[in-house]
């Protein structure tokens, strides 16, 4: 029997509250959840989806094998040296503070979790929905909702629900906490100066030089759009940062991601007033100033979505939902979105223009030489991707229309 050629299209399943990396070529996707007939379904712990970014296609699931964290969403995700770290996160039976790392430059092809357990130094709190600077071959965790026992109380834990007879304490953070992956050891660096921000979750970060921005987040029930950077070398907080002209509303679940030296891409996260948002926004260190970015479909909210840099510039957006989760936890996404930043290589450009071509330029394509043939073959494969999915949504959009009526 013949192998369906849309096999060959696969793409990650629908989730969000997961984690994702870019590691070379690669876009790397782990863990969150879906929810099915109103309950939420943390994704198999043991499977790795892996998106080739120069043929444009998602390769076959990835089985994982080792010491594996539990199926979890919320949990914090990053890379350094070809190693995908997973901190934190939310199952069934509650918050984590475990550490896990995989190594996403296996030479035999097989993805091994290992927990880490011979670490030196005290962890975070348990907690999920925190953020993660990566510096100088360190992991730098901050905030978090979370749980905390009654002696481990203190100014950076703000507390929204307590169980009285366990004396368990559940909130918000504004702690930071590293981890270095040379030394395995954990430690909580000592604050020189400046205001910290306010304790929360669901905020985002991103790392530009040495200093570590953050961005939102929510703490009871408001929702901030305050910008702060930490000092990753001397430890020095800017306080809130005064915004020249506009700026972004107030959101949660939303991502941060640099781009260039000196600027930020915002994109989406769930308003103050509950609504899932669609804008992006460029932050210019430079001009310390905030541009909404007017060329955005209107009609792709995300939000607990993933971002990660590519190697041009692009910003790929994964996952997260088009929904309220709080209300109308139903609109999961699997779709991949990919927003140019900058302009492409000329290079790039006229790859993009053969592969698009192929059909026309079917007899001249062979006389290339061999290593262009091998870009221009992926991008030939990329461009036939896009036109199958593009195909295959029109067609179900036909169908909905046709049972609509």
């Amino acid at each position: 029997m013949a192998a369906d050629p849309a096999d060959q299209f696969c793409v990650a399943e629908e989730r969000s509250g997961h984690c994702a990396v870019v590691d070379g070529n690669f876009l790397y996707v782990w863990g969150g959840y879906v929810s099915i007939e109103e309950n939420e379904v943390y994704l198999p712990s043991d499977e790795l989806w892996i998106y080739d970014m120069d043929s444009g296609l998602w390769q076959t699931m990835h089985l994982m094998e080792g010491e594996l964290p539990t199926s979890m969403s919320g949990s914090c995700g990053a890379s350094i040296n070809g190693k995908l770290y997973i901190f934190g996160g939310f199952d069934d039976k509650g918050y984590s503070n475990r550490l896990y790392y995989v190594n996403l430059r296996t030479k035999t092809g097989t993805y091994r979790w290992k927990k880490i357990t011979n670490f030196k130094g005290q962890p975070p709190t348990p907690r999920d929905k925190l953020s993660c600077w990566v510096y100088k071959n360190r992991l730098i965790y901050f905030g978090g909702y979370g749980c905390r026992k009654h002696n481990e109380l203190s100014d950076c834990f703000d507390v929204h629900d307590a169980f009285w007879e366990g004396q368990i304490f559940w909130g918000w953070h504004n702690d930071v906490h590293v981890f270095d992956t040379t030394t395995q050891t954990w430690s909580q660096p000592a604050i020189r100066g400046g205001d910290p921000p306010q304790p929360r979750a669901a905020h985002t970060c991103a790392v530009l030089g040495n200093k570590g921005y953050i961005f939102g987040g929510r703490v009871l029930q408001t929702r901030m759009n305050d910008l702060h950077c930490l000092n990753l070398d001397t430890w020095t907080w800017s306080g809130r940062i005064n915004i020249t002209g506009e700026k972004p509303r107030d959101r949660s679940w939303h991502t941060l991601t640099p781009i260039g030296d000196d600027r930020l891409f915002l994109f989406g996260g769930l308003s103050s007033d509950n609504v899932p948002l669609s804008d992006g926004w460029i932050h210019s260190i430079a001009t310390n100033g905030w541009k909404q970015l007017t060329h955005l479909p209107k009609s792709r909210p995300r939000l607990w979505h993933t971002a990660c840099l590519g190697q041009e510039g692009e910003v790929m957006v994964f996952g997260g939902s088009k929904d309220d989760l709080l209300f109308m936890d139903t609109g999961h996404c699997s779709d991949l979105l990919i927003f140019q930043t900058q302009p492409y290589s000329l290079l790039r450009l006229c790859l993009d223009c053969i592969g698009k071509n192929a059909a026309l330029l079917e007899n001249q394509i062979h006389c290339l030489p061999s290593k262009l043939l091998q870009e221009v073959l992926k991008k030939i494969t990329f461009w036939a991707a896009m036109n199958h999915r593009q195909e295959r949504k029109a067609e179900t959009e036909r169908q909905n229309q046709l049972h609509s009526t």
